[in-house]
């Protein structure tokens, strides 16, 4: 076991406030590999102040500077990928697999969209007598979850620093060791003293001293619906701008002129990836009464040959929640066809691979995040039904749909209340704004769009 001591405040690691810390856990085998400090009020304000005395020097360099540092950040995040994978798959306890091609390739990509992005994007317009100016809003405080720990962070610091803010990251207290990884990544890139501080913590006290400290101009928030009300409440009572990543129950509509056989494998394995912990996985899975039956078989058949290949959930406290909803699924008369609530192993936080039929639109397993391998299939008569079935939940992050022809699939997306729709199994664009509609956030990541939240606008007329 490693302790790791020290937070990375003002280009430098600096002795925590406090004598606690936090026991990281690998959730494959339940053992803690190692500890990190447990900041205080006291840190976050270190990091703060370190990031307000930071601000002009950044905020005036030139974009094509800014730039040049982001991409001296991808590279050392590139050099250091097997470092951040092995990471990820020790307090994570994701397959190295998907460390490797996710966890560690999406935020090398995203790093390199935003030094591309910094260097092209005009911090200047013109509109009749005026000429209006794209400038830096100012400290952000950064407040990240577990699941997708290091894309997360750079999902916020990248465009952060492309248009000319300092942050203040709080990575979640369940894998806060990819998040020193990426702060020794920031000193390596060049990146001045006090652009990047990270602070180590629990939510309720670092978390929180973030989100109330008067220093911060915007706070960026990943994590639960639940949590993310809280954190609005807070910036809103303090004027703060607020970006907020939330929940999802994402729909995954397949029309009956679809290639089912496809729109199911891909769909089950969309839900299974990260153990289902994924918030704009695709959940529900919406099939035409005459292709049910086939759907459902089809769907218990994908799932059952993850068996092995799945890792394990974040924490004890996670595997319980999950394995508290197939019980309440059962329970509600939805019909169990892949996994189920007992544990498939001795040890770790593992949960089978699950499908449930017979779902219904109004049971709790179709209606709220499970954040775990679990999939709803549901039935639906017309396209009518799907829409309304599809659009039937508090959230809207993302979702799906399949046709026979892109035409027909893109009429129904148009009509879907979601940011973001997958067509016949789009891949994944690190340049398209990732956000949601309705109780899904607020504000949008990745992109020029993701860029644009950290900016506000000053008009000059002649």
């Amino acid at each position: 076991m490693k302790a790791h001591d020290g937070m990375f405040i003002d280009g430098a690691w600096r002795p925590a406030a406090g004598p606690d810390v936090i026991e990281v856990v690998n959730p494959a085998d339940e053992q803690v590999i190692a500890t990190v400090p447990a900041g205080t009020a006291e840190d976050v304000d270190a990091a703060v102040r370190a990031a307000r005395a930071a601000l002009p020097g950044w905020a005036a360099t030139p974009p094509a500077e800014r730039a040049a540092r982001l991409a001296a950040l991808r590279d050392r995040l590139e050099a250091r990928r097997d470092e951040i994978a092995g990471t990820v798959t020790a307090e994570l306890g994701a397959p190295l697999k998907l460390s490797q091609t996710v966890h560690a390739g999406v935020p090398i990509a995203v790093a390199g969209s935003y030094a591309e992005l910094a260097a092209a994007y005009s911090f200047e317009e013109k509109a009749g007598n005026s000429t209006i100016l794209h400038e830096p809003v100012g400290v952000v405080g950064a407040i990240t979850p577990w699941n997708y720990p290091l894309h997360q962070i750079v999902a916020k610091v990248a465009p952060a620093l492309a248009a000319g803010c300092t942050v203040v990251v709080k990575p979640a207290e369940d894998t806060p060791l990819v998040a020193r990884l990426f702060a020794e990544t920031v000193q390596e890139a060049g990146i001045p003293a006090g652009v990047v501080n990270l602070v180590t913590g629990l939510g309720p006290v670092a978390g929180q001293a973030l989100a109330e400290h008067p220093g911060v101009d915007l706070l960026s928030f990943t994590g639960s619906t639940a949590v993310g009300r809280r954190i609005g409440a807070i910036a809103t009572g303090m004027v703060k701008k607020v970006a907020l990543e939330l929940g999802g129950k994402s729909a995954n509509v397949i029309l009956p002129s679809a290639d089912l056989a496809r729109a199911v494998n891909v769909g089950v394995a969309n839900v299974m990836s990260n153990s289902g912990q994924t918030c704009s996985a695709w959940t529900r899975m919406l099939v035409h009464r005459d292709q049910y039956d086939e759907a459902v078989e089809l769907a218990a058949a994908a799932a059952a040959k993850y068996g092995d290949r799945i890792g394990p959930l974040v924490n004890a406290t996670q595997q319980q929640r999950v394995r508290g909803y197939i019980e309440k699924g059962v329970a509600e008369g939805a019909r169990l066809v892949a996994g189920g609530p007992e544990s498939p192993r001795e040890k770790g936080y593992y949960v089978s691979p699950t499908v449930f039929a017979d779902v219904t639109p109004e049971m709790a397993i179709a209606q709220e995040e499970i954040f775990g391998p679990v999939l709803s299939v549901l039935r639906y008569d017309d396209e009518e039904e799907a829409l309304r079935i599809a659009n039937g939940t508090v959230y809207g992050l993302a979702g799906a749909v399949w046709a026979g022809s892109e035409e027909e699939a893109v009429a129904f997306a148009r009509r879907m209340e979601t940011g973001q729709v997958d067509i016949n199994g789009g891949r994944f664009n690190p340049l398209a704004p990732f956000g949601g509609y309705k109780q899904s956030g607020v504000g949008r990541e990745l992109g020029v769009h993701g860029l644009t939240e950290y900016l506000q606008t000053k008009s000059l007329q002649f």
